[in-house]
């Protein structure tokens, strides 16, 4: 199949030509006719699938068969997304595929002032890709009219969710028209997303890609057994010894983020820290640096698992595992995208094994354990206890995030 098989218009046609595309991805495929169709749907896609213009491309086209005789646009399509950097990137998505269509959009996110924002609002916008705290803080203003919106996208549901935002989601539903199209999508399907699901979709399509709270298929993943104290050096080893170029590093705290780039750094090893402490000015200049290559290694928190758009990126590597299982899924997503190969590397110390039985109970797989010479771990060292704490998780399973912190407690001033 090819896009002109989808009864897109000569204008996106046009623009997904200029972005060099001529063949649908499977959830573009699947996904576009039903939403022409302007049916209700829960689409089941991991990240790297080509869902944002699965989704983009078919709400342009919905546009351009119904437009509003007004002077003045008005708001017709919100996509709501978890973080600055998915929401930045999707209206990227939003302004190339529209280009040769007189739509205006727009994206609001915090982090940056409001005051520009409203200006742009004022002015009058057909679509906006927002988070969902600072569309709320321009409704409590009331900078912003949702009454004519049309289509409603959740985009990574599941991560809104993970991050406490399913208040603000229902308050900003109650807010909108009863009748309207609804988009919701999800890497995984947790019994939140399924219980948000029967309360705003209505007879939904549904369209999976991906199997459920699969890691992808095209992603080679490794484990490698290693003492904790000697995780960053082993890094600097494998980064130097395979003369990797460009990779991504996960780590579960900001400190800790921040204290491997520096150590990369002193070794001349070009690299930047990214994750909720730094300003949308650092972290963007930080993602752009390693998008064009002056940046070699992006050290990363989990704010960074989803919203990273970044093209056959080759190498993951977990640092440090994730404390929830599925944000391994999310983490190595970032690799392997749109039909390439990637590899994901998972650098595992004694104190991590509870973590990684509850990767593999969740992806239902095995990993072989490797140990890389000089760097065997040390048998005297035992785990340590895993702390209970208040609303703690009981022994034996994967805890929750014990430094929620900014990132998601703080989701006022950082969504």
């Amino acid at each position: 199949m090819l896009f002109s098989d989808l009864k897109l218009n000569a204008s996106l046609l046009k623009a997904i030509h200029d972005e060099g595309y001529t063949t649908p991805t499977p959830v573009q495929e699947k996904a576009i006719p039903s939403i022409l169709e302007g049916r209700d749907m829960l689409a089941g896609a991991q990240t790297g699938t080509g869902k944002t213009a699965g989704f983009t491309l078919p709400i342009l086209e919905l546009l351009s068969q119904k437009p509003h005789n007004k002077a003045r646009p008005i708001l017709r399509v919100l996509i709501l997304t978890p973080t600055r950097e998915l929401a930045a990137q999707v209206q990227e998505s939003v302004k190339a595929y529209g280009k040769y269509l007189p739509y205006k959009s727009a994206v609001i996110f915090g982090g940056v002032s409001i005051n520009p924002q409203i200006q742009m609002l004022r002015s009058g916008i057909d679509i906006l890709v927002a988070t969902p705290g600072r569309l709320l803080d321009h409704v409590s203003q009331g900078t912003i009219d949702l009454k004519h919106v049309e289509t409603l996208v959740l985009d990574e549901a599941d991560r809104m969710l993970d991050m406490g935002f399913i208040k603000d989601i229902r308050r900003v539903i109650s807010l909108l028209p009863t009748k309207r199209q609804n988009l919701l999508f999800s890497a995984t399907y947790s019994d939140e997303i399924k219980k948000l699901c029967q309360s705003i979709l209505k007879n939904p399509v549904i369209v999976e890609v991906a199997r459920r709270n699969t890691s992808s298929e095209l992603v080679n993943q490794r484990v490698i057994m290693v003492d904790c104290k000697r995780k960053t050096a082993l890094l600097a080893k494998l980064i130097q010894e395979n003369k990797w170029e460009q990779l991504l590093v996960f780590t579960r705290t900001k400190h800790h983020a921040n204290k491997v780039s520096e150590y990369l750094a002193k070794i001349n090893i070009s690299s930047a820290a990214i994750h909720g402490n730094k300003s949308q000015g650092a972290r963007t200049k930080a993602l752009a640096d390693f998008k064009n290559g002056s940046v070699k290694v992006l050290v990363a928190t989990d704010i960074a698992a989803r919203g990273l758009d970044i093209d056959q990126l080759p190498h993951v590597i977990n640092l440090e595992l994730p404390n929830i299982a599925e944000d391994y899924v999310h983490r190595i997503g970032r690799t392997g995208r749109a039909g390439n190969n990637g590899e994901a590397i998972s650098l595992v110390c004694v104190d991590e094994h509870e973590y990684l039985a509850g990767i593999e109970k969740l992806i239902n797989r095995k990993f072989k354990r490797e140990i890389i010479e000089g760097f065997e771990p040390n048998p005297d060292i035992k785990a340590e206890p895993i702390q209970q704490g208040r609303g703690s998780k009981p022994q034996g399973q994967p805890r929750r995030r014990e430094n929620a912190p900014r990132e998601y407690v703080e989701k006022r001033r950082n969504r």
